[in-house]
């Protein structure tokens, strides 16, 4: 991005002014605090029965995707199951209804998954499937009407024999078939002195630039037993960059790591001259956002007891910063490194996590799925998942408790989507060992909001890499449109922005690899196509998309 597109982002208009004094009325609390978001427990009657379970190599993952597969606008779910086999289930929930989904035969139903990212990979307009597992890897190509394939040997796929626990995608510039990226953990073969046995990671890339096939997989050497990765456009310069999270517990010599991933040449690592800083952590989700309005994205990193949200240092007026790094989440009340409530004081374990405006204020918000590793006794057994609420201030308040999601089952994967259309996002959590839970998100006088879903012709269809900008009051809310990242599993579908008080507001959409849209203005509290060069179309449920 431009120096000057940057300063574009941050034009103020009297009408800005007067919108931003809109959304405020429309949220603060009489102390000033943010609304308390609510959700409802509807586990038992959502008809999702499904666990994830297993030994060893099924104490990481238990992924959940999200994607909408029969094209009436409401997301369908694939659980992994660890030694159980995976469960797909299409939503039946009716628009601001109770969560009620019913378990179908779809294809996917394979065992040993650890996690799932869907994605469109032949850009045929139906959703396709990673299946991560430990063994081989599955991509399944969707058919239509919830019903999928295996497709390993007609893309050239080489699912290998590993212990997948990370994924990502992208589509890099002149190529008409995706990158695919997949994290592996220890070597599985090792069980009794597994430390130091990190196998290397994939890059599964075309095989040419006008190919529908990929090339043998290439290694990401050195690799370090990642629990998530991510293709991000972290500097926007148009060319996404690799963040890998990696867990210390089984590296030797190992850190946090971002590689140069540009057309047509080798990747390589980021290195320390070019700014990027020593980290190790227990990596095991990674959730992007611009928290601070800046154009940039922050990045929260999970954990054992040492979360860390990332903000860029310094950048320069050319608009093109080093991948240098500092830790705010001390500053903004985002450490959540032991539990909040139940007596526990030993420090948490944290897993998947994202970034969802919960309350509609306009602020996005962090959920943080926890749970005990196994019986570690260094580390908390009643660990709740965490739910921080951005304040006016930009800093984070726990309300996991009172928001009534302070489950203190042994979390792992998730999913923030709106299920039931009703413009609040909903959760649902993978536990370890136990029944996998979802909550319908019931807060009284939420905030306006919008959902955007992206199209454009030709391969990749969804717009992976886009960037989606709304105004709101005096500032941009932008949201990246990624695949990958959180734990073992990912989403697509609408991309939700909360907005306080607003009637309406003013879109638009930087493209992948492309042009920068028109500012279009929508009315609030509604669902909206987007395509190049068009209107956006407003939608609702029952026309199909």
């Amino acid at each position: 991005m431009t120096a000057e597109a940057t300063a574009s982002h941050h034009r103020r208009t009297p009408l800005a002014a007067a919108l931003f004094a809109a959304l405020q009325a429309g949220t603060a609390l009489a102390n000033g605090g943010p609304l308390l978001p609510r959700f409802t427990d509807e586990t038992a009657s959502s008809g999702i029965v499904s666990t994830y379970r297993g030994d060893w190599e099924y104490m990481v993952g238990g992924g959940a995707g999200s994607f909408d597969c029969d094209a009436d606008g409401f997301s369908d779910l694939v659980l992994a199951g660890g030694e159980d086999k995976a469960k797909f289930y299409l939503n039946r929930s009716t628009q601001g209804g109770a969560l009620e989904f019913e378990e179908k035969p779809s294809g996917l139903e394979l065992d040993k998954v650890i996690g799932a990212y869907p994605l469109d990979i032949d850009g045929d307009g139906h959703q396709d499937v990673v299946l991560l597992r430990s063994g081989e890897n599955v991509v399944m190509r969707g058919l239509g009407e919830c019903r999928f394939e295996r497709a390993n040997e007609a893309w050239g796929f080489d699912g290998g024999d590993a212990w997948s626990t990370a994924f990502s995608a992208t589509w890099e510039k002149g190529n008409g078939w995706p990158t695919l990226a997949i994290g592996n953990y220890i070597d599985r073969f090792e069980d009794f002195e597994p430390w130091g046995s990190c196998t290397d990671n994939w890059l599964h890339r075309p095989a040419s630039t006008t190919d529908r096939r990929f090339a043998p997989p290439l290694p990401l050497t050195p690799s370090y037993c990642p629990l998530s990765i991510l293709f991000t456009d972290w500097n926007r310069s148009g060319t996404p960059s690799l963040r890998v999270s990696n867990d210390r517990e089984y590296y030797k010599g190992g850190q946090e790591q971002m590689w140069h991933v540009a057309p047509g040449e080798a990747p390589r690592l980021y290195t320390q001259e070019e700014g990027w800083k020593y980290l190790r952590i227990w990596g095991m989700g990674i959730a992007s956002h611009d928290l601070d309005f800046d154009g940039y994205p922050e990045y929260f990193l999970t954990s054992m007891a040492d979360n860390k949200l990332q903000k860029l240092g310094e950048i320069p007026a050319d608009g093109t910063p080093k991948p240098s790094y500092a830790d705010v989440a001390f500053a903004k009340g985002a450490t959540a490194h032991r539990p909040y409530t139940g007596g526990e004081i030993r420090p948490s374990t944290a897993w998947h996590t994202e970034f969802e405006d919960v309350n509609n204020d306009g602020r996005t918000d962090l959920f943080v799925a926890k749970g005990n590793v196994a019986e570690m006794p260094d580390f908390a057994e009643k660990d709740p998942n965490n739910l921080l609420v951005q304040g006016e201030d930009g800093k984070f308040i726990e309300m996991g408790d009172k928001a009534g999601i302070a489950s203190m089952a042994k979390g792992r994967g998730g999913a923030l989507v709106d299920f039931n259309l009703d413009g609040k996002i909903d959760l649902l959590v993978v536990n370890q060992g136990s029944p996998v839970e979802i909550w319908r998100n019931a807060t009284e006088s939420a905030g306006h909001f919008l959902q955007i879903a992206l199209r454009q012709d030709g391969p990749n269809r969804d717009a992976v890499g886009a960037w989606i900008e709304v105004k709101t009051g005096d500032v941009i809310q932008r949201r990246e449109v990624t695949i990958g990242g959180g734990h073992a599993g990912g989403k697509t579908g609408w991309n939700h922005f909360g907005l306080g008080g607003l009637a309406e507001t003013e879109i638009r959409v930087l493209w992948p690899h492309g042009e920068a849209g028109e500012w279009q203005t929508v009315a609030t509290d509604g669902f909206y196509l987007v395509e190049p060069g068009k209107a956006p179309s407003a939608w609702k449920p029952g026309e199909g998309l």
